[in-house]
């Protein structure tokens, strides 16, 4: 299973708590964790890639095993720790200001 960190507002929008868990077939890519999560939870279709593309939303960013891989192809593998459900895949908001 899949380990996938949500931000507040988006557990708070889909109804859950906490880490969500994902099965995946076939690799574990950017693309493939974020199909399953919009399957799973269609109210998340369009806030974390822009609808209908594999493009992450500007504020969106996300990280794995102290890596940042939010400008990342959707195609990249994710790490095997991410994989073997021993570390999640953090969906972050990004901040902004000054």
């Amino acid at each position: 299973m899949i380990r996938v960190t949500l931000p507040l507002h988006l557990q708070r929008l889909a109804d859950v708590q906490g880490e969500v868990r994902l099965a995946i077939d076939g690799p574990v890519t950017l693309k493939s964790v974020l199909d399953a999560l919009e399957r799973r939870y269609p109210v998340l279709e369009g806030t974390i890639r822009f609808h209908g593309e594999p493009r992450r939303r500007p504020m969106v960013r996300f990280f794995a095993c102290g890596l940042d891989l939010s400008n990342e192809p959707p195609e990249t593998v994710l790490p095997d720790d991410v994989a073997r459900g021993t570390e999640p895949l953090m969906v972050v908001g990004a901040m902004a200001g000054g």
